[in-house]
């Protein structure tokens, strides 16, 4: 009488198969937009970051040309002629033994602009910035014989709804 009940059950049957793929579906759902979020953080987060650098070099490097370490002429601001410059360093008039100053380690990159914006402005340097010149307006920057500012090439807006370029 007992041989009669007993059953052996292996595997699933597909309505459970089914049931099991439609929960993870609506889990994974759920999970992409804030996945995506929490990249587009740490994006911005980079951004910042590369910012505040290049800004800080740029800074240090107008502050030695004060300090009468970098050599300048009466026409110019004062600030470096290019983001390389900041890397590759300058004399420094001060010192005896004419070592360089340099201001950054490398040019960090903009992690919100795209390669083909990148490769379109830059060629290989790998800067990805747009440039302002001590000369242009905030409103309208634009490119010149020194690098006063740097601001993002990108076109999308940020989490807190500033567009990158105006970050």
């Amino acid at each position: 009488m007992s041989a009669c009940f007993k059953t052996s059950r292996k595997g699933f049957t597909l309505i459970e198969l089914v049931v099991t793929v439609a929960i993870v579906a609506i889990l994974a759902s759920v999970a992409m937009p804030m996945l995506q979020l929490s990249v587009q953080r740490v994006k911005e987060s980079e951004l910042r970051t590369n910012l505040r650098q290049i800004r800080e070099a740029l800074d240090a490097y107008k502050k030695a040309v004060d300090e009468g370490r970098i050599k300048k002429t009466i026409e110019q601001s004062g600030y470096p002629p290019n983001l390389t410059v900041l890397v590759d360093g300058v004399l420094d008039e001060k010192d005896p033994n004419k070592h360089k100053l340099k201001f950054l380690r490398k040019v960090p990159t903009d992690p919100m602009s795209s390669p083909s914006q990148n490769a379109n402005n830059y060629g290989d340097s790998g800067h990805h910035w747009g440039l302002r010149s001590y000369a242009s307006e905030a409103s309208n920057p634009t490119e010149g014989e020194d690098v006063f500012d740097v601001y993002s090439l990108s076109q999308q807006v940020g989490i807190n709804g500033i567009p990158y370029s105006q970050w």
